[in-house]
């Protein structure tokens, strides 16, 4: 026999289940309308509303966007780098996350623990605009130290939050 405790949880799991599902759909394709959205996890329309605005008051739901192709745009190569800056000091980090924010090439930055302190992914239209992008941008930003880069030959796997299976 279930407690009331036991139904309160059952009920928040299938919550939780309903909304991951609900999340599952928007990341595969985020212009779905409520009703197809509803029609795929079982819900009415209304009801996925209310979720999806509870998911997004609650930040899970951070933003709606387009997943460009770069290729397309002229971005065929992607680079990796890997950098490591004189100093660590709270200045050092703030101006130097500030400024890889304002080059729009950039598409993640990552402060990491081991050897290096940032990995950077960036999007090039080929070698020379790499290297003009070291010139102009990369090697002005006071107090690298020492970068690495490597050119991803081939994406294995591109992927979006893990929401289980």
């Amino acid at each position: 026999m279930k407690t009331n405790r036991n139904i309160a949880a059952s009920s928040e799991e299938s919550s939780d289940a309903i909304d991951l599902a609900i999340l599952r759909v928007l990341q595969d394709d985020s212009r779905k309308t409520l009703q197809e959205i509803g029609a795929l996890v079982g819900l009415s329309a209304t009801s996925c509303w209310t979720r999806i605005k509870k998911l997004e008051s609650q930040g899970v739901i951070k933003r709606y966007t387009v997943d460009l192709d770069p290729a397309k745009l002229g971005y065929h190569d992607v680079v990796i780098v890997q950098l490591t800056l004189e100093s660590h000091t709270d200045e050092t980090l703030y101006e130097f996350g500030r400024v890889l924010a304002t080059i729009p090439e950039i598409q993640e930055a990552y402060l990491v623990s081991g050897d290096y302190d940032y990995y950077i992914r960036i999007a090039v239209r080929d070698t020379r605009d790499y290297e003009r992008l070291l010139r102009e941008k990369l090697y002005k930003i006071p107090g690298i130290r020492h970068s690495k880069s490597s050119f991803v030959l081939r994406v294995l796997k591109e992927a979006t939050v893990p929401l289980g299976s």
